[in-house]
Formats: C-alpha cells, sequence, structure tokens
C-alpha cells in the first residue's frame, strides 16, 4: 500500500487540508483588510466626519465602511482615533460601533453567496493573479487595491479548501453526535466560537469558520448559532487587548463595544428559538430553506439588528454613565490623551493624533516661556512640573514616530514626518531655554531704571509674541510671527546696547551686565524656537500644501537631537 493512502493518510490530508484553508484565509483577511484601509486613504475620515451627524447616519457609516474594510476591529480602531483627536462625540462613536457590528456580517453573506454558489477557482485565481501584479509592480492606490484583491482571491481560495476538509471529517467525526440541543451543549458551541476568535483575533474569520463548517454539513445549524454569538462575543477580548494602556476615550469606546455585545449575545441565547423558527420561515419565504450557510448568515444579521435596536434607545444614558468612568489617566496631563497604539498603523488617524498631541506639548511649552518671562519666584516649581510632563509627552511621540514607521506610510506621509519630529525637537528647546532662564533670574538685582523699563517692555512683547504661535488659534498667522520675531531682534539689541553703555559707565557691574545680557537673549531664543517649531507642526498637518522644503530649513531626522541645544 502506497505511503499516505488508506484511512490514516484520508484523516492526514482532511487535517492538512483544514490548517492550509484557515492559514489561507487568514492570510487572506489580513492582506484584504490592510489593503482597503490604505487604498481608502481618507475616505474613512471623511466618512466618519460628516456622515455621523445623527444616530441612524452614524449606524449607517458604521455598516458601509465595515462592509468596505471587511474588519470591525479596523472601524472600531478608526472610530476610537476620531474621539482622540475630538472629530467625534462618543455618543457618535457607539453608533459607528452599533453600525460596524452590522457591517461585519457582510463576511457572511459573501461566504454564504459566494463560496456556496460559485466555482470559487474560477473566481479566487484570477483576483489572486491580477492583485498580486497591481501589489508588486504598482504604487499608490493601485497598489493597495491589489493587495486587497490578492487577499479577496486568497480568502475564497482557503475557503473552497475547508470546504473539501469538512466534507471529509463529516464522515470521520461526527459533530452532528455531539449536538443534544442542550443548555450545557448550547454554552459548548458558544465557547468554541468564543475561543476561535480569540486563537484567530478574527471574528470574520471565526464567522467564515462556522458557516463553512455548517455549510458542508458537519454542524447543525442550532449548534453553528451559537457558535456565531461565541464569535460575536470574542471579538470583545480583541477589544479589551487593544486598549490596555490606552487613553480613557478607548477605554469607553471599548467598554461599549464589549457591554453592547454581552448583552445582544445574551438576549440572542434566550431568544434562540424564536430567532432559528424566525430564520427558517425567512428562508422558506427566499427558497433557501435548504442552504445551512445561508440561514447561518441570516441569523447573524437578525440578531446584529436585534442589538442595534435594542441598545439605540439606552445609548444616551450609556454614554453619560461611561463619562463618568476611566477619569483618573485624564487627571495625569502627562499620560498621552490622542495617542493610541492602535491608530499608529492608520496613517491618516496616526497622522491627525500626532498633530493634537504635539500641539498639547506646544501649549505647555507656550506655559513655560510664559512662566520664564515673569518674574515671579513663585513659578519655579510650576516650571520644574511642566518640564518633566513636557518630556514624558515628547517620549511619547517619539514612540508613536516608530511605530509608525514600521507601517506602511504613504509617501507624502513619510516626507513629512521628519517635520513633526523636528517641532517636538524645537518645543523641547523652549522648555530648556525657560528652565534656563528661571535660573538666570533666580538673585533679584537693582538696575537703572531705563533699563528697567526697556526690559519690562521687551517681556510684554515676548508674552504677546509667544501666544501668537498658537497653531490651533484661528488668528494665529505664521507671517505675522515671523514680524514679531524681527521686532523682538531689534528690542533686545536696544536692550544689549543700553546693558553695554550701563556696564561702561559702571553704573551696573560686569557680571551683572553679562547674566542680563545672556538672560534676554535666552528670552529671544525662545520666541525663535517656538516659532520654529510653530512652522514645522504646519508642514506636518498639511504636507499636501507643502512646496519642497529648503535646504536651510530642512527638518532634523527621527529622533535627533533638536537644533540650538542649550
Amino acid at each position: 500500500m502506497p505511503p499516505g493512502s488508506g484511512k490514516g493518510g484520508s484523516m492526514t490530508a482532511m487535517i492538512n487540508g483544514l490548517l492550509g484553508g484557515i492559514g489561507l484565509f487568514l492570510l487572506g483577511m489580513h492582506l484584504m483588510t490592510e489593503g482597503m484601509k490604505l487604498a481608502a486613504g481618507n475616505s474613512l475620515r471623511m466618512i466618519l466626519t460628516y456622515s455621523t451627524r445623527t444616530p441612524l447616519a452614524g449606524i449607517a457609516s458604521g455598516m458601509l465602511i465595515t462592509s468596505l474594510v471587511q474588519s470591525s476591529s479596523a472601524v472600531t480602531v478608526a472610530t476610537i482615533g476620531f474621539v482622540n483627536a475630538g472629530l467625534l462625540t462618543l455618543y457618535q462613536a457607539i453608533t459607528v460601533i452599533f453600525g460596524s457590528n452590522i457591517g461585519t456580517t457582510m463576511t457572511g453573506w459573501l461566504v454564504a453567496i459566494l463560496g456556496f454558489h460559485v466555482n470559487i477557482q474560477l473566481l479566487a485565481m484570477p483576483a489572486i493573479g491580477i492583485g498580486a501584479f497591481l501589489w508588486l509592480f504598482t504604487s499608490g492606490r493601485r497598489k493597495h487595491t491589489g493587495q486587497a484583491l490578492a487577499g479577496f482571491g486568497l480568502f475564497f481560495l482557503g475557503i473552497d479548501l475547508l470546504r473539501g476538509a469538512f466534507t471529509g471529517l463529516d464522515q470521520s467525526v461526527d459533530m452532528q453526535a455531539l449536538y443534544n440541543g442542550s443548555m450545557l451543549n448550547f454554552l459548548l458551541f458558544l465557547g468554541i466560537g468564543f475561543l476561535l476568535t480569540m486563537l484567530m483575533q478574527s471574528s470574520s474569520a471565526s464567522m467564515a469558520l462556522t458557516l463553512t463548517a455548517a455549510g458542508s454539513g458537519w454542524i447543525p445549524l442550532p449548534a453553528a448559532a451559537m457558535m456565531v454569538i461565541g464569535a460575536n462575543l470574542g471579538t470583545t477580548s480583541t477589544a479589551v487587548l487593544a486598549v490596555i494602556g490606552a487613553t480613557p476615550n478607548a477605554r469607553r469606546a471599548a467598554a461599549a463595544h464589549v457591554l453592547f455585545n454581552l448583552i445582544t449575545a445574551l438576549v440572542a441565547i434566550l431568544i434562540l428559538p424564536l430567532l432559528l423558527w424566525l430564520v427558517s420561515s425567512l428562508g422558506h419565504l427566499l427558497a433557501q430553506d435548504s442552504q445551512p450557510a445561508t440561514l447561518l448568515a441570516l441569523f447573524h444579521t437578525l440578531f446584529n439588528v436585534l442589538g442595534v435596536l435594542l441598545m439605540l434607545p439606552l445609548t444616551r444614558r450609556l454614554v453619560a454613565n461611561l463619562e463618568q468612568r476611566f477619569r483618573a489617566a485624564e487627571e495625569d496631563e502627562s499620560r498621552p490623551k490622542y495617542l493610541d497604539a492602535t491608530i499608529a498603523g492608520m496613517p491618516s488617524l496616526a497622522q491627525q493624533a500626532l498633530v493634537k498631541e504635539i500641539a498639547r506639548i506646544a501649549g505647555i511649552a507656550r506655559r513655560m516661556a510664559k512662566d520664564a518671562t515673569s518674574t515671579e519666584a513663585s513659578l519655579s516649581e510650576r516650571l520644574q512640573v511642566d518640564r518633566q510632563i513636557q518630556l514624558k509627552l515628547i517620549d511619547a511621540v517619539d514612540g508613536f514616530a516608530v511605530k509608525m514607521r514600521e507601517g506602511e506610510l504613504p509617501e507624502f506621509l513619510a516626507e513629512a514626518l521628519p517635520w513633526a519630529l523636528s517641532a517636538t525637537r524645537y518645543y523641547k528647546s523652549v522648555g530648556d531655554l525657560a528652565v534656563y532662564v528661571d535660573e538666570l533670574q533666580s538673585t533679584q538685582t537693582r538696575l537703572p531704571a531705563d533699563i528697567d523699563t526697556a526690559m519690562a517692555e521687551f517681556r510684554s512683547h515676548i508674552v504677546q509674541a509667544i501666544d501668537a504661535t498658537d497653531t490651533e488659534n484661528e488668528s494665529f498667522d505664521l507671517h505675522r510671527c515671523k514680524e514679531q520675531d524681527d521686532a523682538l531682534d531689534e528690542a533686545y539689541e536696544r536692550l544689549k546696547t543700553l546693558l553695554l553703555k550701563a556696564g561702561t559707565k559702571g553704573s551696573v557691574s560686569v557680571r551683572v551686565m553679562t547674566e542680563q545680557i545672556e538672560l534676554f537673549k535666552a528670552l529671544s531664543r525662545i520666541l525663535g524656537h517656538m516659532i520654529k517649531g510653530s512652522q514645522d507642526l504646519t508642514a506636518f498637518a498639511t504636507p499636501h500644501e507643502q512646496t519642497e522644503p529648503k535646504p536651510e530649513d530642512a527638518p532634523v531626522e527621527l529622533l535627533e537631537s533638536p537644533p540650538d541645544e542649550v
């Protein structure tokens, strides 16, 4: 008897087919999701920003995007990123998450319709060939579309392998005999669905596996329905893992996702016989009552829609309750407010979050600069606290930028990212200078009246100029900032002349003269660094509008030391 023949060889072939099929559709799902996310570009941002004005619009947006991207997890992560960036309220985000749960049922329908009614070889092979060609030999959106198309083909090729493996397993392992209709039996299949999603970290992949098993006749419909409910519950583990150490808003959105899935699953289990009867009746009307995969896809859609109908009236109360939770981290200013590791791989969202977080660092730098400009000794302690906060946030930005670089960035963003790091370096220099200025003016010195007046005017001028560097202010004008910087340089030269004359006449000591000149030189440099930071932050926030940078204005490289360190 040749090797591999007989019952043992048949079982080995079935197990190989099962493992290969799972591997292919997991790989295909990953390629399809990543390709669609990158091909969509700013479309996700535009849809989420402009199509969530009402609860129904939010639900529709979640359904649409999840149907396109084929990943409810990706949409949930994107939604969390928009909440963190202040582009969506928590209420709007929750409606998108509700819609995403309905949108993820599209995977089931694709498997039920294409996987069992179409010649998969004719569908998958051209998709893999064309997709691979576009992915390897083109660039930009075509490249990402090719990646998604190749993933689509691999996904269905995996389904074809699984279908053949399950058909063979049906004759070797009788899963029908394991099903007896008891509650304990139902919970067993619920646990299998939950475990599959946890292991594969994809409810869509778990759903495809369950539909293929049911469509091949390996497991009965009621047991498969419990596995589908378990798969939905399994997505909560992904959400919980994704927000470990994340921002409060991320944890609130994840909590809403978990509550939705738990309540929906509980209701579905309690009325399972009614849902199965309704699915069977609808299947009979649609002449699909003999197609387990179609009935299961219908069940998946039905109980998710039911969950949305149940939760939507309670959403405002849920949001109000969640707003009171997870508040401790918000009180720590040194924690990033907008940076989540989960959105580092989504370029447009990551860019928005990074802009917002660097703007926070800029705000702290402005506060430190104005405190240093003041002569109040009581502000010294606050300067030290702000310095530590600023350094922690800069470290967080550096780490986030490194994670962004690890992914596949669009060309314009890869070229613009150094501007972001350059901006943080200038703001860090502002912090260094502020602490240095505070040390220089720690001792009070009596000076001639004309010098005191000139110094007071200089301080007043620099405070106004520092306020004008706020890029989040609608009146921000970079050209105006540079004009103020030039005017301050002139004021510094006049003050320096007064001090030199006073030192020459002996009305102030040489030591005091030198210290005061150094002090106001440092204050002047503070404004210069604030303006350069604002310029680089603006360049990063609007990379499409930037022309080729001049060599003298080129940004520092990733994690490079800043210019003009104190």
